[in-house]
């Protein structure tokens, strides 16, 4: 088989067919983006008390139940007690006054036996308020959260193989219809195991739906809309569905609803189904010549070129080539080392970025606002990080944004109460730090690890991120007990990570490795002074930009 990029260069690189399918691939996304983080609101706490039994309590008493309790230095009502029911009923029919007659320290207290009260100035319900996911019971909200990325995870590991064998376009479909029965399963859910089982599944299926489109367009794209694709469109429509979540979560306020119509708006993609073609790359490699001719003709007639006679020549033969898998990571110290170093990397990321993603609903403030506010600061985090990746070093810049990242969540635990719109602040700053190194660092993986490692090398990473991200919720869980615990966490994580960063080799300007030996020769903490080779695209001296068939990033390659 031949080059298939030389194959179609008729097509050229722009045209009709190519933005008509960049922008229908890339509306895929955004299912992604409001069906991710549902949970913000669906599993948000509400303000909260003991439930008081309709009884014949005096005014003063029926406000003096509760507890009082301090937390972070404020003196707030206890959510998880109150003074014994019975001896408060006695003190109240004798005619005692509370504070005054009876000293309220001094009185025994007991569990909220009777279920809890909760506020609905923002949410009508939500899974919190239906299953009293508070007190002993709120740790199931960050188990829930869990089984999102535990999806993630299971889906990353299967999506892949499922394509391969059944094509990109089938997946895709399958996964869409797949994410839309479970959310609506989902919103049916009679208990908090069965909503948990039904996130496990829909996190499988909207990874499904992410790398599936993503490889999808990848393959069937041109090489210049390729990186926009991959550095820029897939990202901002994503971002796009993640600021349309709390406005439509702002408008239905009852968590069954909400989940109800987020399923119903795959419908909307149904149509796609006659417009997005399957990829031209797998049906050769599944034998289906003439089919892949018939979408490449199509897309010639849609641009307005001239197809030749005979497309894919298929003249050369392929040779056998040599399966690559984890063992064989294992075998250089030095990729071994970079390995180990990429993988603390991603789990660090992760866990900074969908801890501050998770950790919207906690902040002061509206927690819409804060959600979009979250969202929004994506925006310009990845449009900066695809033209700074142009020009600048790719350690100098991660370990810049790591330290920003970190560094700003380190300082929050120094802004006192009543500047709560200053610590809102450095968050926002926070999660831009964290977008622009979570960008940065997938393609700077791909750079590192050589052409027949690197499937295998970002599918290692992939996993390390799934596990950084499934720790998320429990590090903001984490802020019941202290508040602040969680921004020193994951301040601390990523500043360590940083400076792990500067023992990776850089890449900038360099060959991209294509044998486990070329990868060998970067310079890193792994290895000794070697050779660099530098590479000038029609002499000026900067890398040219591509992405080969077997990287679904794009690559600084020569």
């Amino acid at each position: 088989m031949g080059d298939y990029d030389e194959d179609t260069a008729f097509l050229g690189q722009t045209g009709p067919y190519f933005w008509t399918t960049f922008f229908l691939l890339n509306t895929v996304f955004v299912s992604t983006g409001f069906n991710g983080l549902y949970i913000v609101f669906v599993g948000a706490a509400p303000k909260h008390h003991c439930l008081i039994p309709d009884l014949n309590l005096t005014e003063e008493w029926r406000n003096a139940i509760i507890p009082l309790t301090i937390v972070d230095g404020e003196e707030v009502q206890s959510q998880c007690s109150r003074y014994r029911l019975d001896v408060v009923r006695n003190l109240s029919a004798e005619g005692y006054i509370p504070g005054r007659d009876v000293n309220l320290t001094s009185l025994e207290q007991e569990g909220c036996l009777d279920g809890w009260n909760y506020s609905k100035e923002i949410y009508q319900s939500n899974i919190v308020t239906e299953w009293d996911l508070v007190c002993d019971n709120q740790w199931k909200v960050p188990f829930a959260s869990s089984t999102l990325f535990v999806g993630y995870l299971l889906g990353s590991l299967i999506s892949g193989q499922l394509s391969d064998r059944f094509g990109r376009k089938k997946v895709i479909f399958i996964s869409l219809a797949a994410q839309c029965f479970s959310v609506l399963l989902q919103s049916f859910s009679q208990s908090w195991r069965m909503f948990c089982v039904m996130f496990l599944f829909v996190g499988a299926s909207q990874i499904s739906i992410y790398i599936s489109a993503f490889v999808l367009g990848t393959e069937v794209l041109s090489q210049t809309m390729r990186v926009i694709f991959t550095t820029l469109g897939s990202f901002l429509f994503y971002c796009i569905g993640y600021m349309t979540l709390p406005w439509i979560a702002y408008g239905i306020r009852e968590w069954r609803t909400l989940l109800a119509v987020l399923s119903m708006t795959a419908v909307v993609y149904i149509p796609l189904w006659w417009f997005l073609p399957e990829s031209p790359r797998w049906l050769i490699t599944q034998g289906r010549v003439q089919e892949a001719e018939a979408i490449v003709r199509d897309a010639a007639r849609k641009n307005k070129v001239e197809a030749p006679a005979v497309i894919f020549k298929g003249n050369e033969a392929m040779l056998p080539s040599r399966k690559y898998t984890m063992l064989d990571i294992l075998k250089s110290k030095n990729i071994r080392c970079i390995t180990l170093m990429c993988l603390l990397l991603w789990m660090a990321i992760n866990i900074g970025y969908f801890g501050l993603s998770l950790n919207t609903s906690n902040l002061s403030g509206n927690p819409f606002m804060n959600c979009f506010l979250s969202a929004t600061t994506e925006v310009p985090a990845y449009v900066v990080s695809t033209w700074l990746l142009r020009k600048c070093p790719r350690r100098v810049l991660l370990s810049s944004f790591l330290v920003i990242g970190g560094g700003v969540l380190l300082l929050i635990q120094f802004i006192p109460d009543s500047l709560q719109y200053i610590a809102l602040a450095l968050e926002m700053t926070g999660k831009f730090g964290f977008t622009m190194a979570f960008s940065i660092v997938y393609i700077y993986t791909a750079e590192i690890y050589p052409t027949v490692l690197r499937n295998v090398g970002m599918g290692m990473c992939s996993s390390a991120a799934r596990i950084g991200s499934i720790t998320a919720p429990y590090v903001i869980y984490l802020g019941t007990y202290n508040k602040v615990l969680p921004y020193i966490l994951m301040g601390s994580l990523t500043i360590a990570s940083s400076v792990v960063n500067f023992f990776l080799p850089e890449t900038l300007n360099r060959v991209l490795p294509e044998t486990v030996e070329q990868m060998q020769e970067c310079q890193g903490l792994c290895s000794g002074q070697k050779k660099t080779k530098y590479v000038e695209n029609g002499g000026s001296g900067r890398p040219s930009i591509r992405c080969e068939a077997k990287c679904d990033v794009p690559t600084l390659t020569p």
